[in-house]
């Protein structure tokens, strides 16, 4: 399969990755029938002062006061939100109701700078499954100092199981939610996401760096919340 099958949905990550050949899609059996209980609270602490965010199909997270969650609608259904910092920078983008389908046709050297289990998205009945994780992770070997075609680096939501070995399929930063899957995270941008450090030194090494970063710890908080919104009454 060509890296132009990998377009699985034309918007924010997913063309981000898929563009790079360095975003995986589901098996064709994976779907998501129904969505798990809401929780009354995240897997993380939410900072004091943080706002709630609920999409009109029943997600919701937290993010930093100074933040801009916005969903401007999306013609091709489902939730689209876009998260901006102060400084108007992308820090991350919510999809809903992406299809996709495919396996894994190729692997590549990979590294995990992070990695936590999201429970609150977990299915119920489905203890067999993996449950969802945050994960900043990359692709490719590159020792450039830019993000490529075959080297690349982004954090989100998974549904796969953790790599071992020396190779790893492609990145598939989604997980099942009705009607079929969604995604919540962004690809590393040095040139959105503040990484100190000289911007001569090698792409992989800056995002290794940023993991370290105040403002990357309040994006993984951020996305970590994600949950299902309670119900009403």
């Amino acid at each position: 399969m060509g890296r132009a099958a990998l377009l699985t949905a034309a918007v924010g990550l997913v063309l981000a990755l898929a563009a790079c050949g360095i975003l995986g899609t589901a098996p064709p059996s994976t779907t998501a029938e129904t969505s798990p209980a809401a929780s009354p609270a995240s897997e993380s602490t939410t900072p004091s002062g943080w706002q709630t965010f609920t999409t009109s199909d029943g997600l919701a997270f937290d993010h930093p006061p100074d933040w801009t969650a916005r969903d401007p609608g999306d013609a091709l259904g489902g939730a689209s939100v876009d998260v901006t910092n102060a400084a108007g920078k992308p820090m991350a983008h919510l999809r809903t109701n992406i299809v996709t389908g495919a396996e894994c046709s190729e692997q590549h050297p990979y590294r995990v700078f992070d990695s936590q289990a999201v429970q609150a998205l977990a299915r119920p009945g489905a203890a067999d499954r993996t449950v969802p994780r945050y994960v900043f992770e990359s692709r490719g070997d590159g020792t450039g100092p830019v993000q490529t075609q075959t080297t690349t680096a982004a954090y989100g939501i998974t549904m796969m199981p953790e790599e071992s070995g020396s190779l790893a399929c492609p990145m598939f930063l989604m997980f099942l939610w009705p009607p079929s899957g969604a995604l919540f995270g962004s690809a590393y941008n040095p040139a959105n996401n503040l990484t100190p450090g000289e911007a001569s030194l090698p792409y992989l090494e800056k995002a290794k760096l940023y993991a370290g970063t105040p403002e990357y710890r309040e994006i993984r908080t951020m996305i970590t919340s994600l949950r299902p919104a309670k119900a009403a009454g």
